[in-house]
């Protein structure tokens, strides 16, 4: 029997979140972030390609169709990322909870084929460490969608330890996406923000969990990156000379370039040669496929961008769908 097609990389909208936002001072000046980080031209597209894709947003039936469409047997179904990391500790509790009960009643609806990941607030880390255990025990959650920056800290800030420890205790996935860009107004033209800025900030992310040793202190965490990391497995050596060549940046126990093989990436990076690229950096038994469904940003074609990078039959089969099952199932506390 062939190993399932697994897509670790779905989106669902959740209304009754919006809903609880709605009018909020924090979602105008997150708003307000959005437009200054957006040309006028890229944010009517924005608000078009949500208002039609409201249907595979929500509806499990059309995310089926697409999976069959895609030749997708798993989908890994999150959350948008819309966190709300500014959220007082009482909306912060009630956005996780209704959060991750809509990601969960979406995936009970066809168990053998969606599996959620939910939500917690990182900006109040006591109640994360709750929610997360809550979404994986009591959810039946596979694990949290986190963003690459929280309010303004960085996910490598030792606020956050607890919630990596329990992480680890719980077997639960961590699947780092951004949302938005940080460099704001300088890449507000022609859609850089997300073009070129979504993979700085999965970058500088990732960088500071390295070198400031989360990693070393979490070796267990199954910390999974979007859009295939960024841009640090291209470039990583420039870390590893920084490590080897200057104090300052020695944060981490051994040299940047280690710790890629101790994380995992979606190969959400778009043609054969990146992908080959990527494989070779942080080896086939780290990669597992996305699509960013259901947005244009994604594809719609996963497995046949997979065969066009003419991988040998193993490391084909762990890409395709072995790997992201080992992630989600092997040590997970249930």
């Amino acid at each position: 029997m062939s190993t399932p097609v697994v897509d670790f990389h779905g989106h669902l909208a959740v209304p009754a979140a919006d809903a609880l936002v709605a009018g909020t001072p924090g979602l105008a000046a997150e708003l307000a972030a959005e437009q200054r980080g957006h040309s006028p031209a890229s944010l009517t597209a924005n608000r078009a390609q949500l208002q039609h894709l409201a249907p595979k947003l929500t509806d499990v039936t059309a995310r089926l169709t697409d999976l069959d469409a895609m030749g997708v047997d798993i989908q890994v179904v999150g959350p948008m990322p819309m966190h709300h990391y500014w959220a007082d500790p009482d909306l912060a509790v009630r956005l996780a909870r209704t959060v991750n009960a809509a990601v969960a009643e979406h995936c009970a609806a066809a168990p053998d084929r969606l599996y959620g990941l939910g939500t917690v607030p990182l900006q109040h880390p006591d109640l994360a460490v709750a929610l997360l255990d809550k979404a994986v025990t009591e959810c039946g959650l596979y694990g949290i969608s986190v963003s690459t920056t929280v309010d303004g800290r960085e996910l490598a800030d030792p606020a956050h330890d607890a919630v990596w420890q329990k992480a680890e205790e719980l077997g639960a996935v961590v699947f780092v996406h951004p949302w938005g860009c940080s460099l704001g107004e300088r890449l507000a033209t022609h859609y850089l923000g997300n073009t070129v800025g979504q993979p700085v900030e999965t970058t500088v992310a990732l960088s500071h969990l390295i070198f400031t040793g989360v990693l070393d202190r979490f070796p267990r965490l199954k910390l999974v990156a979007a859009h295939g990391g960024g841009y640090l497995p291209t470039y990583v050596g420039r870390s590893d000379h920084a490590w080897q060549v200057r104090a300052d940046a020695r944060g981490c126990v051994e040299p940047p370039s280690t710790y890629l093989r101790r994380m995992w990436f979606d190969a959400l990076v778009y043609t054969p040669r990146a992908l080959r690229h990527l494989v070779e950096e942080v080896g086939a038994d780290r990669v597992v496929l996305g699509t960013d469904h259901p947005f244009d940003m994604g594809v719609t074609d996963p497995v046949a961008r997979l065969d066009a990078a003419g991988f040998a039959p193993a490391e084909r089969a762990a890409i395709a769908g072995g790997n992201a099952l080992d992630l989600l199932l092997k040590g997970r506390v249930r």
